[in-house]
């Protein structure tokens, strides 16, 4: 983020003096929050600091969003312009024939239809994308855990096609996946009960809830998942994304208000768009600009007639996956019973890799789940398995079973996939008669902590929350999107890189999972890999050196960038 650091000073912001008592210029503001605002870093000298709104909290709440350096957001400007410049003249070349095109174009009889294809995507994949498309959709040969096998392929054609070479890259450290707790493998308890039911129940179910495809272990799953979120009753659902998408318009439609994270997730800006409502999108943690959107809501009610709104409805998410940061959710139950409106909170990163007790959010701020009225979340992340649900009061679930169309007309979760979840969350909940579940708890914590402390000591500008397993570290530049993820197969270390449209086009990343199947030498192999690729391709771009220093102006950042 490059605007204006000054616009961005919020209540309870204070711009800090540096260690040589000079005031930190444009890019240089620190800001001392216990509720940290976007893009901003955060001293861990300075952690102890707390705004007026603290006493909604019973620990720190820290968040990291250093600023981008305004020497990286200008070259990374320039470098998607000269891709955008050559990206034309490709184009060029393609439209007189001297370079080949692989990708969908309308056809030569078509060329007076409405164009079927959008121009910029298509644009944006056919010159840029495909350049660094060889770091995804990496084919997969063994059980995605803390460590896993690729198939080894090559590309003839600059990346639009791909062929295997018939060899396996052995023992590569995930650094990707979701795994939170571990339970993604094909040993152990949960591998165990899935396959006795799959033996009893078979793969396939062939029906929906509604019909024929009712079973003795979604029931139970569904008093399970009530008892562990603490809650009245839940419903499960085959698939994690249209637990959202196909929910939130049985519950919203015309007349009714959605106030909606920036940040959220595709399924949840979906599913809010299908339902008809008049949908307003507050900045991302910002409480000031939700409480604004509350206020004029009930002041001014619906546009031209100034009827109320029928309902007003918060969508948040519990971990946003592409940022690391946590939802303030003290503070927005309290905007929330301020001005009686409902909160709808999906915790699909959250539920088992927050809390003392793995259950989310809710569970890491100790407070209470009714007042949350729609708990949303997926069994795809710490469950190791698939699928969602939707936890909240007995009649908001009756409502849904006859309502929401994913109920109504979807096929219902496979049974070894139901069982897995079974056995996972007796696990985390300590009913299987061991302390397995909590050892991973712990562990996951530590990882965590330890990870991103480490990152941070090497220079790293990394996203987030403290005591989130999800890791972004930025990358910025285009370029630097495909030489990272190659040198870090090379080093065999799998990770996830991302660039637009998932995130902002000059704030692309490398995002980590952290796991608690990870072990301390597998993390320090990982984090060594991490730093030479740093080294090599100067990603080290944090004002805040090794040492405990930082930087105020843009020639302290070349020269701590020196060899």
């Amino acid at each position: 983020m490059t605007q204006n650091s000054a616009s961005k000073l919020l209540n309870g912001d204070t711009v800090h003096r540096t260690k040589q008592d000079k005031k930190a210029g444009g890019n240089g503001f620190v800001k001392n929050h216990c509720l940290f605002q976007q893009k901003r870093y955060r001293r861990p000298a300075e952690k102890n600091h707390h705004a007026s709104c603290t006493s909604l909290y019973k620990k720190p709440f820290v968040e990291s969003f250093e600023e981008t350096p305004l020497l990286v957001a200008v070259l990374t400007y320039m470098g998607y312009g000269i891709l955008t410049i050559f990206g034309y003249l490709r184009d060029f070349l393609r439209d007189w024939k001297f370079e080949k095109c692989h990708l969908a174009r309308e056809r030569e009889e078509q060329k007076d239809f409405v164009p079927l294809y959008q121009d910029f995507e298509n644009f944006y994949t056919r010159n840029l994308y495909m350049r660094i498309r060889d770091n995804w959709n990496r084919p997969i040969h063994s059980v995605p855990g803390a460590k896993m096998d690729l198939v080894e392929r090559v590309t003839p054609d600059y990346n639009w096609t791909f062929e295997h070479t018939g060899k396996v890259l052995k023992d590569v450290i995930n650094m990707g996946s979701y795994n939170y707790l571990g339970f993604a493998e094909n040993t152990g308890t949960c591998a165990d009960a899935a396959s006795e039911c799959t033996v009893k129940y078979g793969v396939g179910v062939c029906s929906s809830r509604q019909e024929t495809g009712n079973l003795d272990k979604h029931e139970e799953l569904e008093k399970l998942v009530a008892r562990f979120l603490g809650v009245e009753s839940s419903m499960v659902f085959g698939m994690g994304f249209a637990t959202n998408s196909m929910n939130i318009p049985a519950l919203m439609g015309k007349g009714c208000l959605i106030l909606s994270d920036e940040l959220n997730h595709a399924s949840l800006v979906l599913g809010a768009r299908l339902s008809g409502a008049t949908i307003r999108v507050f900045k991302h943690n910002n409480m000031q600009s939700l409480e604004k959107l509350l206020w004029d809501a009930v002041v001014h009610g619906q546009p031209r007639t100034h009827r109320p709104w029928k309902k007003i409805l918060i969508l948040v998410e519990g971990i946003y996956s592409m940022e690391g940061s946590i939802v303030r959710l003290p503070e927005i139950i309290a905007l929330k019973k301020k001005y009686k409106a409902y909160l709808y909170l999906d915790e699909a990163h959250s539920i088992g890799a927050l809390g003392p007790r793995g259950r989310g959010v809710v569970d890491y701020f100790g407070l209470d789940p009714c007042d949350i009225d729609i708990m949303m979340g997926t069994f795809t992340k710490s469950f190791g398995s698939a699928g969602g649900y939707i936890g909240g009061k007995k009649d908001l679930v009756d409502y849904l079973r006859l309502h929401s169309h994913s109920a109504v007309y979807a096929t219902s979760m496979s049974p070894p996939i139901t069982q897995q979840i079974i056995t996972s969350m007796k696990c985390i909940m300590g009913e299987d008669g061991t302390t397995l579940g909590q050892e991973r708890l712990c562990q996951l914590s530590e990882n965590t902590t330890y990870f991103r402390r480490r990152l941070h000591e090497m220079g790293f500008i990394i996203y987030g929350n403290n005591d989130s397993p999800v890791v972004p570290l930025m990358l910025y530049m285009p370029a630097k999107i495909g030489a990272f993820g190659r040198e870090m197969l090379k080093r065999n270390i799998g990770t996830v890189v991302v660039g637009f449209p998932a995130t902002p086009i000059i704030e692309s990343r490398a995002r980590f999972c952290v796991s608690a199947a990870h072990t301390r030498e597998m993390l320090d192999t990982a984090l060594n890999a991490i730093s030479e690729v740093g080294d090599l391709l100067q990603l080290k771009y944090s004002r805040k050196n090794r040492h405990g220093r930082e930087g105020t102006d843009l020639f302290s950042y070349l020269e701590s960038h020196q060899d």
